[in-house]
């Protein structure tokens, strides 16, 4: 049942799940032979996390990291570290796992953090990827999916810490006059509707298609 505030639903639950599994192959595939410690990059991450280790075949750890950059549905670029992982990332195979990519700030900085403290390796694994805002160059290494540039909840996402425990991915309804979010034209809401219908992960499959 959709809530009552989502607007539009882009990423069905079963379509989420099917993607994710497909991801945890290739990871499993890639990883094979190592000893993996994944990340999950709190909080947006720690559900698509959960489902992804639970798939992923071969042996791995598990460790968390908090960091921000984001206040309401505003990025703030820039980032404030709230807490580090426990185990040394020393020689460690170190997978990340984060919600969304989207200006790209978040990503960089961890990704240098952890290599300039002399992990083996750092990949990273994200849910949604918004092309269409980076702002500074980051390295994916999978992704779920290619989402147009707009504010998305559910399936571990929120604002204002609702709509975590959605198991879908949508938009919510347009807020009323000086609540943030900006309502949009019916040009823009068919533009979005048909990039929605055309996610692609990075090899260029279209996961609608059961192809990737």
């Amino acid at each position: 049942m959709k809530h009552k505030n989502i607007q539009r639903i882009i990423l069905t639950a079963r379509r989420i799940h099917q993607r994710v599994k497909k991801l945890a192959d290739e990871i499993s595939l890639d990883y094979r032979g190592k000893e993996v410690v994944v990340v999950s990059i709190l909080k947006g991450s720690v559900i698509f996390c959960a489902d992804l280790v639970r798939h992923i075949e071969i042996p791995c750890a598990l460790d968390f990291m908090s960091v921000s950059s984001y206040s309401g549905d505003t990025s703030l670029g820039s980032v404030k570290m709230l807490s580090d992982i426990r185990s040394n990332p020393q020689g460690k195979h170190l997978l990340l796992i984060e919600d969304i990519a989207d200006t790209g700030t978040t990503l960089s900085f961890v990704q240098e953090n952890l290599k300039k403290r002399g992990a083996a390796s750092v990949k990273t694994c994200v849910l949604l990827d918004k092309p269409d805002r980076r702002k500074v160059p980051v390295e994916i290494h999978y992704r779920g999916f290619v989402v147009p540039d707009e504010f998305v909840v559910g399936y571990g996402l929120d604002f204002e810490e609702e709509y975590r425990s959605l198991p879908y991915i949508g938009t919510l309804k347009p807020r009323k006059k000086g609540c943030g979010r900006q309502r949009l034209s019916e040009q823009q809401k068919n533009a979005r509707i048909h990039d929605c219908g055309t996610l692609r992960n990075e090899r260029g499959i279209v996961p609608g298609k059961r192809g990737g």
